[in-house]
C-alpha cells in the first residue's frame, strides 16, 4: 500500500488492472507510460461515440454558461432536459413518452420496480437467472447471479428467478406478479441472445395477465445492437423502459420510462434522484443523439457488428476451446469452454482492452464510431490473443 491510488482508493476486484490514464481521444486510452491502449469496451458501453467527442464537449461548454445544478424533478422547466426528453421520446412509440431522469441505471431500475409495485398493487417480482440489473438492494435483488447476490442476502422478498430464454418456464408466473424484468440481451450474464420468439411470448403473456413488461436497455440501449433500443428488433414494446450507460457518453444520467396510467405513479416523494437530470448531463445527451443521427451510427453497429461477429466466428472456428461467437450489433460475446480471465491481462499487452464475463466469455462493446481499420486490429489481434491461450491450455492440459 505505497500509492495513493492502493491508500485510498475503494477497490473494485482483487487485482485492479491498474492502468495510468493520461487522457482519452476516440476509441483510445493514453498512458502515463506512453502507451497506447485501444478501448474495445467503451468504459462498459459507456462512451459509445468515443471518448472526449468534440460535440459533446461543445455541448458541456454551452450548458456551463447558462447554468449546473437547479432542482432537478419536474418542477423547473429546464430547456436541456425538456429538449433532450422530447428529442429521446421521438425515437420511441406515442405509447412510451414520459420520462423520469435519474443518475444512473441501478437508480433508474429502482424506480421500475417501486413503479410496478404501487401502479399494481401487487408484490411479486420475476427475474432471470444471469441477469443483471445494478448493486443496490432493490436491483440487486433482481439480478440472477449468485457471486453479486449471495454476499448481502436476504434481499427484497417474494422475488423468483426463472431460467432465461426458456418460454416453457415462462408459465411458473402466478397473479400475484406485479411485474417481469429482463435485459432483452443479457450483458454481463454472457452476451446472451434469447431467440426470436422469446421477447414477443413473454410480452404475449404479461398482456394476458397485467404484469408489467420492464426492459432493461441499460447497456444494450442508444443504437449499440444495430436499433435505437434492442427491443425493437423483435418490436415488443416494454410496458417499462430504463436506460443509462451510452446516454451521456460519459456524463452519469439514467431514465426511466412508462407508458399509460404507470406514467404518472413516479412522482416526488415516491421516487428521488438529486442529480436526476442535471442540465450539463441532458445537454451532452443530446448531443450524443445528434452525432447517432447524423453519422448513422445505428446502422453503423448493425453492419460493423455482423462484420466483426462473422470474421472472428471464421479465424477462430478452428481454434480448440472457443465454444461460440454471438451477439447483436456492436455487442458481442466469445465463449470459451475454460475460464479466461487472464486473457485481459494479455490482451491488455498487445494494445488491446476487452473484458470477460462470467469467467470465460470475452465481452467486447466497441464504439459504434470505431473505423474500418479499428475493427481490423481488433479481429486481428485478438485471433492471436485466444489462439495462444488456447493453444497453451491445450498443451498443458
Amino acid at each position: 500500500m505505497n500509492t495513493p491510488f492502493e491508500r485510498h482508493i475503494a477497490w473494485t476486484s482483487e487485482t485492479p488492472l491498474g492502468l495510468k490514464i493520461d487522457r482519452a481521444e476516440g476509441p483510445y486510452l493514453f498512458l502515463a507510460d506512453g502507451r497506447r491502449i485501444t478501448d474495445f469496451i467503451s468504459g462498459i458501453a459507456v462512451s459509445s461515440i468515443g471518448h472526449r467527442h468534440p460535440a459533446v464537449l461543445q455541448a458541456i461548454e454551452d450548458q456551463l454558461e447558462r447554468h449546473l445544478h437547479v432542482m432537478v424533478y419536474g418542477e423547473f422547466e429546464k430547456a436541456a432536459q425538456v429538449q433532450y426528453a422530447t428529442n429521446l421520446a421521438s425515437n420511441l412509440p406515442p405509447e412510451l413518452q414520459v420520462i423520469y431522469f435519474t443518475m444512473s441505471g441501478t437508480e433508474a431500475n429502482e424506480g421500475a420496480l417501486k413503479l410496478a409495485k404501487k401502479y399494481t398493487g401487487r408484490s411479486k417480482l420475476i427475474a432471470f437467472e444471469g441477469s443483471f440489473h445494478g448493486d443496490t438492494h432493490g436491483s440487486l435483488s433482481v439480478t440472477g447471479r449468485s457471486i453479486y447476490r449471495s454476499p448481502f442476502e436476504p434481499l427484497l422478498p417474494n422475488v423468483s428467478f426463472l431460467p432465461f430464454n426458456e418460454e416453457a418456464a415462462l408459465n411458473a408466473i402466478d397473479d400475484q406478479t406485479a411485474c417481469v424484468i429482463t435485459e432483452p440481451i443479457q450483458g454481463e450474464g454472457g452476451i446472451n441472445v434469447p431467440s426470436e420468439a422469446y421477447l414477443p411470448g413473454l410480452r404475449r403473456l404479461c398482456d394476458e395477465n397485467g404484469w408489467l413488461l420492464m426492459l432493461d436497455e441499460i447497456q444494450t440501449g442508444n443504437g449499440r445492437t444495430g436499433h435505437w433500443f434492442a427491443w425493437q428488433h423483435q418490436g415488443v414494446m416494454p410496458d417499462v423502459m430504463t436506460l443509462a450507460k451510452g446516454l451521456a457518453n460519459g456524463v452519469p444520467i439514467g431514465a426511466c420510462l412508462a407508458h399509460g396510467e404507470a406514467a404518472g405513479v413516479l412522482t416526488a416523494g415516491t421516487h428521488g434522484s438529486t442529480f436526476g437530470g442535471n442540465p450539463l448531463a441532458c445537454s451532452a445527451s443530446l448531443a450524443v443523439i445528434d452525432v447517432i443521427e447524423k453519422e448513422d451510427l445505428i446502422a453503423r453497429a448493425s453492419a460493423l457488428g455482423e462484420r466483426i461477429k462473422n470474421e472472428l466466428t471464421q479465424a477462430l472456428s478452428g481454434t480448440a476451446g472457443v465454444r461460440e461467437i454471438r451477439g447483436r450489433g456492436l455487442m458481442i460475446g466469445i465463449e470459451l469452454d475454460r475460464a479466461c480471465g487472464e486473457l485481459v491481462g494479455r490482451a491488455m499487452d498487445a494494445g488491446l482492452l476487452i473484458n470477460v464475463t462470467t469467467g470465460n466469455v470475452i465481452r467486447l462493446l466497441p464504439p459504434l464510431v470505431m473505423t474500418d481499420d479499428e475493427a481490423d486490429v481488433l479481429v486481428g489481434k485478438l485471433t492471436d490473443v485466444v489462439n495462444a491461450f488456447c493453444a497453451r491450455e491445450e498443451q498443458s492440459a
